[in-house]
């Protein structure tokens, strides 16, 4: 990150400040990380990140779309040049159809004012308790953007 002069931002849900406490856990954070947001319910998600109300409404906030509305609302908010968003199910939810933990992260890249998706994927925690798959997704979170760095361009 402090290499091509890129900073960061991230917006959690599930994982609940796991990962800005991971990167934020870095020596040197402050020369790329410049913030996070947990937002767990909608109205701080709608207020805080801008994301589609009725939309994430209608997923209970949990699909690969509000984990790019999250990503986008962390580089709005935070002027950054990369945002992460996480979202999803820490554990079964029955009520919602949901029987194992499973989980979406969204990574994408803001230049020039435009904000492009750049990665993104489900992930599935079976056989995962509520803390575990926190800790799982908030490293695929890591993992994702340390591929997406090893090849990206750096910032103008």
């Amino acid at each position: 990150m402090i290499a091509k002069r890129l900073k960061i931002a991230v917006a959690e849900s599930l994982t609940c400040g796991r990962l800005q406490a991971a990167l934020g856990s870095i020596s040197g954070a402050s020369d790329f990380f410049e913030g996070g947001v947990t937002a767990y319910n909608l109205k701080q998600k709608v207020g805080l990140l801008a994301i589609d109300k009725q939309y994430a409404k209608s997923v209970n906030s949990i699909s690969q779309r509000v984990a790019y509305e999250l990503a986008e609302g962390a580089c709005r908010l935070f002027q950054s040049d990369i945002g992460i968003g996480t979202t999803g199910y820490a554990e079964p939810s029955p009520e919602n159809g949901v029987h194992e933990p499973m989980a979406y992260i969204a990574i994408c890249r803001q230049r020039t004012g435009k904000i492009q998706n750049i990665a993104g994927k489900q992930i599935l925690g079976t056989g995962l308790n509520r803390v575990r798959m926190q800790e799982h997704v908030s490293a695929m979170a890591i993992e994702s953007l340390l591929s997406y760095l090893e090849t990206c361009e750096p910032a103008e």
